[in-house]
C-alpha cells in the first residue's frame, strides 16, 4: 500500500496559515480532521458546518473555531453559512466541500436496484452541494482575487465503486463539476482541487464494512489530512492519499474493456467472501 508523503512544514502552511476556512460535514470524519489539521496549521478561525450540530460544535470547540447548523442538500442553508461566516470571520479562504454519503445497491446484482429517494439523496449532497457552494462563493472569491475550493469526493469517483452504482455515479459527476470550475473559473484566481481516498478510518466506513475500498489498507482521517494539506500547498486538483489510485487510473483509461472485465472479475471475489 502506497501513500502520498507530505512536505515539510514550511511548505504545508502556504495555503492555510492566517486563512479563514470553512468546513462542510465538520462535525465528523475528514471534516473533523480537515478542522482539526487547519487549526495545527494556524488557520485564523475555523467553521466546522454541519447537520449534526452539536458534534460540530465540540469539535470547533477543542480548536477555538465556531460551529454553524448545515445541510448541505439545501442551497439556502449554504448560503447562509457562507454569509454568516464571511460577516462575522471575513473572506473565506479555504471552503472544504466535504460533506458526502455512499449509497450501495439496495439489491446486490442489480445497478438499478436503489430506490428513487436514494438517487436523488446522492444527487444533493454528492453533486448539488458543490454546485451550491460554488455558485455562492465563486463571485465573491473572484472579485477578491483568488481563493481555494476543495471538494472531498471519493476515489469512486475517477474509478468505481463495486455494487454501489448511485454512489459511483454521484462521485464522477461531482469530479465533472469540479473540473469544469477548476477550468472556466482558472483565470479569476480560483483554484480547485478535489479529495479521493479509498478506506479512510470514519463513521461512514465503519458503516459499511469489507468492502473493496479496503483492499489496500485504511487510512486514518488524520493522514488524509495532512495529504490534504501537501495537496493544496502544491495546489495539484487530484488529491490521492492512496498512490495505487492514480496506477488504478491508468490502468482503467489504457484499456477500458480491460478495466472493466477486472472489475467484473474482483466483484465476484468480493461477493464470494
Amino acid at each position: 500500500m502506497r501513500k502520498s508523503s507530505s512536505n515539510s512544514l514550511t511548505r504545508e502552511t502556504v495555503k492555510i496559515l492566517g486563512k479563514t476556512v470553512v468546513a462542510t460535514g465538520g462535525a465528523a470524519g475528514i471534516g473533523k480532521s480537515l478542522c482539526d489539521r487547519s487549526h495545527a496549521e494556524g488557520a485564523l478561525k475555523v467553521v466546522a458546518a454541519d447537520r449534526a450540530f452539536a458534534h460540530a460544535r465540540a469539535v470547533a470547540q477543542t480548536i477555538g473555531g465556531e460551529a454553524m447548523l448545515c445541510d448541505v442538500a439545501d442551497e439556502g442553508q449554504i448560503i447562509a453559512a457562507i454569509d454568516y461566516a464571511e460577516r462575522n470571520h471575513g473572506s473565506i479562504d479555504l471552503f472544504c466541500s466535504n460533506a458526502g454519503i455512499a449509497t450501495l445497491d439496495t439489491e446486490r446484482g442489480n445497478a438499478a436496484s436503489a430506490p428513487n429517494a436514494a438517487w436523488t439523496r446522492s444527487w444533493e449532497v454528492n453533486v448539488m452541494a458543490h454546485v451550491y457552494a460554488a455558485r455562492a462563493l465563486g463571485p465573491r472569491v473572484a472579485a477578491r482575487g483568488g481563493g481555494y475550493v476543495l471538494s472531498t469526493v471519493s476515489a469512486a469517483g475517477i474509478l468505481s465503486q463495486i455494487d454501489g452504482a448511485v454512489c459511483a455515479t454521484t462521485k464522477h459527476a461531482a469530479i465533472g463539476f469540479a473540473e469544469s470550475l477548476a477550468i472556466t473559473h482558472r483565470d479569476r484566481g480560483i483554484r480547485v482541487s478535489v479529495l479521493c481516498p479509498q478506506g479512510v478510518d470514519t463513521p461512514m466506513l465503519r458503516a459499511m464494512p469489507g468492502g473493496p475500498q479496503m483492499r489496500d489498507g485504511v487510512l486514518s482521517a488524520e493522514a488524509v489530512a495532512a495529504c490534504v494539506v501537501d495537496g493544496l500547498a502544491n495546489e495539484r486538483f487530484l488529491i490521492l492519499p492512496y498512490e495505487v489510485v492514480a496506477d488504478y487510473l491508468k490502468r482503467k483509461t489504457g484499456d477500458h474493456d480491460r478495466w472493466i472485465a477486472g472489475m467484473a472479475n474482483l466483484r465476484k471475489r468480493v461477493n464470494a467472501g
